[in-house]
């Protein structure tokens, strides 16, 4: 159980320099079976491995587990208002909201040509620097596209002090898996501190509603506001709660994924290729007459596309695992679980499973032309499961699609250092990946 408070949090954020599972679970696997206790940031956890009882625990939701927001839920959540927003109505009433705005409907509608022209704006942008930090410029570009589609937001009318991007930077290395001691210079601390900011900001965009109504309405926060918090009997504070998870969440899985997507492509130029291949394709198919804007149909047809995307995906879901709460004691193998035990269930190790995934620490984007769509739906898990799976799934492909198209459309680009990958316990880029990028020569197609 390793030491007080703290557990074996320290073991588990050791950095490993390999796209397998972390070696602090692996070890314990191998040294306590595939279901085994500890204590993890401040919390004593069962972590289960065993790809049976993971589908149980998925299946039950709402029966014998239910979510836990582990123990960032002070950060997320804070107080008893926080924790009311994890009652299973009222997510899954808020599941249908967010879908009305993120589904697929509402991305072939309004969303795609929005992302086309930020993407296109942040390479241009790009184009003129001499060289460019990829984690935190994507990170920074995915705030901006979602925070101005979810509730108008507009860096440029705003000095570099108010600008949000800046308090999200902590999330995007460390701050989900971190010691949950709050005290200055942690952090913890200092999550809390930014995630304020961004609580205060919202808050006056909340009040500069109310104050103009007839300038705003029908985008993400606007119907929060209006439909789902009098409906669930919502305080404005909840509904802002509800606006933070929203975005840091958008931010985090599209973010992550797309700095990811760089180094793969630097680091297997075949896959860049092919990929320039199959939108080079796009390009001349279109009607001479229709727009030059990207369609549905055309998004829809990226089928290599699609599998470079999964390919990333495969390596890098955003967290962990699935974090869940037992509500009655659970029986498994002889031994139980008790009633308010949290349990993390490690989904990514179905992503590793050598019978499904040949050479599972290879990135192989063409592995999934092979696979059937029930192998894929029962051992691809990305977006999580069950009750809880992410409904910004589809806003995130239709993103990540969106992006590469335009990259390798209209631009050509080369790695300029950094790139290493790091598990602690999540994938991510120690030193981030630096970029030359320029524009496409239009006289030239097969520019390189």
């Amino acid at each position: 159980m390793g030491l007080p408070f703290i557990g074996e949090t320290l073991q588990l954020m050791i950095p490993s320099y390999s796209p397998d599972l972390h070696p602090f679970i692996k070890k314990r696997v191998e040294r306590y079976g595939p279901i085994f206790r500890t204590s993890l940031f401040g919390e004593q956890v069962v972590v289960t491995t065993d790809e049976e009882f993971n589908k149980y625990l998925v299946k039950e939701e709402g029966k014998s587990v239910e979510i836990w927001s582990g123990p960032l839920s002070e950060v997320f959540l804070p107080g008893e208002e926080g924790a009311q927003l994890l009652q299973p109505d009222l997510i899954k009433y808020f599941r249908n909201v967010a879908l009305s705005h993120i589904g697929p409907d509402s991305i072939r509608e309004k969303l795609l040509p929005q992302m086309e022209q930020i993407c296109s704006q942040t390479c241009h942008k790009w184009s003129t620097q001499t060289s460019v930090e990829v984690v935190h410029s994507v990170a920074t570009m995915v705030l901006e596209l979602f925070g101005k589609y979810y509730f108008g937001y507009d860096p440029e009318k705003l000095s570099e002090n108010e600008r949000t991007s800046k308090y999200f930077a902590t999330f995007l290395s460390d701050g989900l898996m971190t010691i949950p001691l709050d005290i200055p210079g942690t952090t913890y601390n200092t999550c809390k501190k930014d995630l304020k900011k961004v609580y205060k900001f919202l808050k006056n965009v909340m009040e500069e509603r109310r104050k103009s109504p007839e300038k705003y309405g029908g985008d993400f926060i606007d119907q929060l506001n209006k439909e789902m918090r009098p409906q669930a009997n919502l305080s404005e504070d909840q509904v802002i709660y509800i606006m933070i998870g929203v975005w840091i969440a958008t931010f985090l899985t599209n973010s992550i994924v797309l700095a990811l997507i760089f180094k793969f492509l630097a680091d297997h130029p075949s896959v860049l290729e092919e990929l320039r291949v199959e939108h080079e394709g796009i390009l001349k198919n279109r009607d001479g007459s229709s727009s030059s804007n990207l369609t549905w149909h055309e998004y829809r047809s990226m089928e290599f596309t699609q599998h470079v995307i999964n390919e990333t995906l495969r390596f890098s879901p955003s967290f962990p695992g699935l974090l869940r709460k037992a509500l009655k004691d659970i029986p498994i193998n002889g031994y139980t679980i008790p009633a308010g035990c949290g349990m993390v269930i490690v989904t990514p190790i179905l992503h590793m499973n050598p019978k499904v995934y040949k050479d599972p620490l290879t990135f192989n984007p063409w592995r999934w032309k092979d696979l059937d769509s029930f192998t894929v739906s029962k051992y691809f898990k990305p977006f999580g499961g069950g009750m809880r799976q992410c409904p910004g799934a589809d806003i995130s492909r239709a993103f990540l699609s969106t992006f590469i198209h335009v990259l390798v459309t209209k631009y050509r680009w080369t790695k300029v250092k950094g790139g290493t990958l790091v598990r602690n316990p999540m994938l991510g880029l120690r030193d981030g990946v630096h970029i030359k990028i320029w524009e496409k020569p239009e006289t030239n197609n097969n520019d390189n």
